[in-house]
């Protein structure tokens, strides 16, 4: 159920009955595997081979949808080092000749944001259904380009954006709690990002390595708002049904003091409709305390770190009878009730989750990947699709350009818009 779907009927359905699957439930519970298809898997093309591209070709391997056709990078190393991981896969050093290829159906850009338009546009020109990791470009042109297109390719193609959260089972599962009101009235929100890690890659080739290090630069990168900030952002505009009205920001090279003008470590505080605050931090310069993202309301605070949510109620809050009866786990001082996605489903196979050994874990994009082919088989749009995407995509490069320029920039609603 995406999120149109859901607040269009959420009406109809009470707070009890989305909360009582979460009774002696484990958020380490997943969703069954899928069953293998009936008709041939979906040839894929992967353009863009670096460490991102490597990631999908782990995990296409895993879906029984899903089968890498051909793979794409100028980079030879990348594509000798692709090819250990999908030997079957076609290599090409040009998209284009990809693009011809009668094998792919699908292709999935991971290149850098800065080299996505060019190679979008000719995707979908050439009728594939296109996944485009977030975000969608390093520029709004750029992304108001590519948003549009993947608008008019519809119904004939999928455009899925890659963000991530806003196709998992969990943070869908989370957001049905939010939309019924368990959180009370918002009040607000705060996400981080922490990990150290320097983002510069070697080579012993000067040219190669600018390449490389495109995310090091501001004429290239979208900064940390745009490579990790646009996932929690996006989750926000998503569960706060509504978008950013204004946001000011603050950035500086800390530690990693070897040429790069693009920061190691952000703040951002984004402003929203009712007086509700998003606090925003990343760094790549310590990484304790990991990741995570907390709405805070007048009734409860909904908590999800990686694929596990937990909901803490305050004293005043409704006391529903499941509540009783629900798992609770420690979450630092506090009791949180643990939400899991899909329990339903193992209670109907004979098996009570948090008392089961746990399924192997599946990443998140596992799902985004899954979710992509199980749109071009039912022909349903991606709930991550053009203007999902545009509007996440907007949210962030101007964050980055407030981090940037240490100001405050206010959004219209002109420039979420797509014609």
């Amino acid at each position: 159920m995406n999120r149109r779907d859901f607040i269009h009927s959420a009406a109809g359905v009470s707070l009890t009955s989305l909360c009582t699957i979460t009774a002696d439930a484990d958020v380490s519970a997943a969703p069954a595997a899928a069953a293998t298809p009936a008709g041939p898997a979906i040839g894929v093309g992967v353009i863009g081979l670096g460490d991102r591209g490597r990631e999908v070709l782990h995990e296409a391997a895993l879906l029984p949808t899903l089968t890498v056709a051909a793979i794409c990078d100028i980079y030879d190393p990348f594509v000798k080092r692709a090819q250990t991981i999908a030997p079957q896969a076609k290599p090409y050093a040009d998209y284009k000749a990809l693009l011809a290829d009668p094998a792919v159906t699908a292709i999935v850009l991971a290149t850098p944001s800065n080299l996505h338009r060019e190679i979008a546009l000719a995707a979908l020109q050439a009728g594939k259904h296109l996944y485009c990791e977030a975000p969608l470009a390093s520029n709004l042109e750029d992304a108001k380009a590519i948003a549009t297109a993947g608008l008019h390719a519809a119904p004939k193609l999928v455009f899925q954006a890659g963000l991530q959260k806003r196709v998992h089972p969990q943070y869908a599962h989370v957001d049905k709690f939010v939309k019924t009101g368990a959180l009370g009235t918002p009040a607000f929100c705060r996400s981080q990002w922490h990990y150290k890690t320097s983002w510069r890659k070697a080579s012993p080739n000067a040219d190669e390595q600018q390449l490389l290090n495109w995310r090091l630069s501001k004429a290239t990168s979208p900064g940390l708002a745009g490579e990790v900030g646009i996932h929690s952002m996006d989750v926000m505009n998503w569960y706060l049904n509504a978008l950013p009205t204004a946001v000011t920001g603050f950035g500086s090279v800390t530690f990693w003091k070897d040429g790069r003008d693009v920061p190691d470590t952000v703040q951002a505080v984004l402003e929203y409709p009712g007086g509700v605050h998003m606090a925003y931090d990343a760094t790549l310069v310590n990484s304790f305390d990991d990741t995570y993202d907390i709405l805070h309301g007048s009734q409860s605070a909904m908590f999800l770190r990686g694929d596990k949510g937990w909901m803490v109620n305050e004293a005043d809050a409704p006391l529903e009878g499941w509540i009783v009866y629900a798992r609770k786990e420690k979450i630092n001082d506090d009791t949180g009730i643990v939400l899991v996605a899909d329990a339903t489903k193992l209670l109907a196979l004979g098996k009570m989750p948090g008392k089961e050994a746990p399924p192997p874990e599946k990443t998140m994009l596992h799902f985004a990947l899954k979710s992509f082919a199980e749109s071009i088989s039912t022909g349903k749009p991606s709930a991550s699709g053009p203007l999902e995407g545009y509007q996440a995509t907007v949210t962030a490069l101007v964050t980055n350009s407030a981090v940037n320029s240490a100001s405050r920039i206010e959004f219209t609603q002109d420039m979420f818009a797509l014609v």
